[in-house]
Parts: structure tokens; sequence; C-alpha cells
């Protein structure tokens, strides 16, 4: 695609900002001074971090929420807002590898999550557009559609999901495409504007008595007196517990945890508005969509429906987002070719954070709290985990998890850099090609 193709694909009002931020742009919450002493610093300010300050800050604990950016700015904001059962592996898999107990566990947490969710935005009172959709799940070749055909079945009692197959001769009645050789339709899964979620969520964190502050990365984390010295590019601060809430940012300041997750950039567009009959054929559902390939497209209708939020990988390398927007345009186009001429508002990058076993983790490291790696599936997982770690830290039972015990793997070698990342990319797209 050259160049002048690909600038014409941009609209004249083009951001390389979130589209939800439109709506809901990263606050300002001024320069206060920080505390000479806390309770507890959260070091990131995304949907694990503030889920964990809200419950230590509702039990009474003096808590710091800090973040190196404006608060939100990293993936809780830049994602699409689909929420699923979360946990990526199968039951039979996890029990070869764990035992039938354990796997149970882990995947019950993926259902946990899901439901934890609903209930938390509902008695919370948020207004983020949630909404329960579900999710069709496309299959990109007719060998996928029989795979998807055998998985749906009778269910492990406690694990039951609720599925129906959708043949390609009624693909039509989920998307306006011939793209693909039909899918599953998952009915209990979700989606929401991340950015209002995430600003709902902040300002019940503000008003059960917690600090964010903004723009104050953590330099440094080293024990003192039975707690821990936190050092910022503004000062210090002494605090008896630290929660690490960074995910696909995590950095130097907590090389543990940076050596056992891979940051992935997930790039996202979205489209101009679409006029509504345009919406109605291609998308005639709110459901969000995603398909069985290994590199994953993802995509839903924006929630007042005027446009689609297209997103994926589309690089062996992270790129720029201008870069990779005309990149996903032309994959949307692959799928939806009437969108062809249709330009791109906004395209954007956010770091999710993958595993080595592909599992979620969280725990306590050498006196530091921690929850990440929800290899792309954090919405729901990051609340949850960020609700339980908070819990964790407050000494309740409710705290523990399926994931707790967990060896959360490293290699060999590996400080944080995810150099084989190209390499894994270009694997698993021709695994795609012969599935």
């Amino acid at each position: 695609m050259g160049k002048l193709v690909s600038e014409s694909l941009f609209a004249e009002n083009f951001k390389t900002d979130p589209y939800w931020w439109d709506a809901t742009p990263r606050p300002d919450l001024g320069t206060p001074d920080l505390p000479k002493t806390v309770d507890v610093v959260v070091i990131g300010s995304g949907y694990t971090g503030l889920n964990a300050a809200l419950e230590t800050a509702r039990a009474g604990r003096h808590t710091l929420v800090l973040d190196a950016e404006a608060a939100g700015f990293g993936c809780s904001t830049r994602n699409g807002g689909q929420i699923s059962t979360s946990v990526k592996s199968d039951l039979v898999t996890l029990s070869a590898k764990y035992g039938s107990d354990t796997a149970f566990a882990i995947m019950k947490e993926g259902h946990n999550a899901l439901a934890w969710i609903e209930d938390f935005v509902k008695r919370e009172q948020i207004d983020c557009d949630f909404k329960v959709p579900g999710r069709f799940h496309a299959a990109h070749s007719a060998a996928q559609y029989e795979k998807l055909a055998s998985e749906v079945g009778p269910d492990t009692p406690g694990l039951e999901v609720e599925a129906r197959l959708v043949p390609r001769s009624e693909q039509q009645s989920e998307l306006g495409t011939d793209a693909y050789y039909g899918g599953v339709v998952f009915p209990k899964h979700a989606s929401l504007d991340p950015g209002r979620y995430h600003k709902g969520l902040m300002e019940r964190v503000q008003a059960a008595g917690a600090s964010v502050i903004g723009h104050c990365a953590v330099t440094a984390v080293e024990r003192q007196n039975g707690g821990f010295l936190v050092t910022t590019r503004r000062g210090k601060v002494s605090a008896r517990d630290v929660v690490v809430a960074t995910n696909g940012y995590t950095g130097s300041v907590t090389p543990w945890q940076r050596r056992r997750v891979i940051p992935i950039g997930s790039y996202v567009i979205a489209t101009e508005p679409l006029a509504p009959e345009v919406m109605d054929r291609l998308m005639p559902t709110d459901r969000v969509v995603s398909d069985t390939r290994k590199v994953v497209y993802y995509y839903r209708p924006s929630p007042d429906r005027t446009r689609i939020l297209f997103g994926g990988r589309v690089s062996h390398d992270e790129t720029d987002p201008r870069t990779s927007g005309p990149r996903l345009h032309q994959s949307m186009t692959g799928i939806f070719p009437e969108l062809a001429g249709t330009a791109i508002s906004h395209s954007w990058v956010g770091f999710v954070a993958y595993t080595f076993d592909e599992l979620a983790h969280c725990g306590k490291h050498d006196g530091l709290y921690y929850a990440m790696g929800y290899c792309g599936s954090g919405v729901s997982m990051a609340s949850y985990l960020g609700m339980r770690t908070g819990q964790s830290l407050l000494g309740l039972k409710e705290g523990r998890t399926g994931f707790d015990g967990l060896t959360f793997q490293t290699r060999p070698f590996y400080t944080g850099n995810p150099w084989f990342l190209g390499a894994t990319v270009m694997y698993y797209r021709w695994r795609d090609r012969q599935s």
C-alpha cells in the first residue's frame, strides 16, 4: 500500500489518540504534593490498580495510586471493551499440567470475573454503556468451523458456557460478510466503553478517600523498616504495602515482574461515522466479534452504533499507529469490502501483557503484591484480580484465587524486551494459513 494511498485513508480530523478519549479525555489531576507516609502505594492507575485501591481505601487504609503518565493512559482506556471468560487455555490442557482441581479453579475464575464485572458495574452504578450483547467467534476456515463444532457440547458441571453454532449459511444474521465459514455465538459475553468505565472507577476510588496522582513515575522501590520507601520523580513516600499494577507497561523498577510479562502492542482503528443502514447490514447485532486465527482480529460496533472499531496485530514488530492504521483498514476491508472507501478517524495502540504459560498471575513476591498478564482479556480479569489483590493485602480469605501458587514463569536471558516477538508472529501467521 503506497504512502499516498495510506494517507488518503485518514479522515480530516484523524487522531492517534483512542476513540474513547473523545468523550472521556485523560483527567487533569493537578500536581498535589506527595504525602510523606501512606498505608498502601499502588503503582499503576489502570483497572488492576484502581480496583485494588478501591478495596484498600474502603477498608480505611490510606491509599495512594501513582502513574508515570496521566491516569488511565495505558491499555485500560485503549482496549476494545470486549469482555469474555478470559482464560485462554482449556480444562484438558490445564488438568494435564496442574491436576483437575487446580485446572477447574483456574477456569472457574474466568467465569467469576465475567459475572463479577457485570455485578460490580451495576452495584456501583458506573455509566459506561455496559451491555451483554454476546460474542460471535468466527471460523476463518472450514477446518476451524469443524473444530468449533466439536467443542460445543456438554460442559463440565460448574463450567457451563452457553454457546450456539452458526453455520455459514446463516452467517449473515451475525455479520454481513462471506469471509468466514460460520462460527459460535456466546450470548453471555459483554462489552463496555473502557474510557467511561475507567472514569467511573476512578471517581469511586477518589470518593473512598484514595489519592490518584498522574505524571509521577516511580523510579525505585526499596525495603525500609518493615515496609517500603517508594521514590518518584516528584519525591519519596513511605508505605507499609505496595501493589504492582503495571501489566503491559511493567518496567525496570520491578525487574522480577518485568521478566515474566511480554508486552505486546494491540492496534485498533475507528472508522468515520457510517450510515445506519450500512452498520445494520454489516453488523446487524451489537455483538463483539473475534475469530479463530492465532493472530486474532477483534471488532465491534461503537456503543452508539455509528462506527466500527477494528483491532488486531498487523506487523511483526511494534510500529506507529499511522502505519498500523492503513494495514488494519486493509484487513477490515478483506472482511467488509464495501468499507474500502471509508476513512479512519482514529488509530492507536495499547500494550497488553502476555505470559509464557498464557495465564494471568497474581500474588506476592519479595513483599510486593502484584496482578498482571491478562493475555489480551484484561477488562474483566484485570478488574477482578485487582479487587482480589486488594482483598489479599487486607488479609481477607476472599482474596484467594484459582491462580494462587502457580509458578510465574520466565525464560533464560529474558529481561522484558520481547526480541522473539517478530519470529513468533510470523510462525503464528503461518499456522493460520495452514489451519
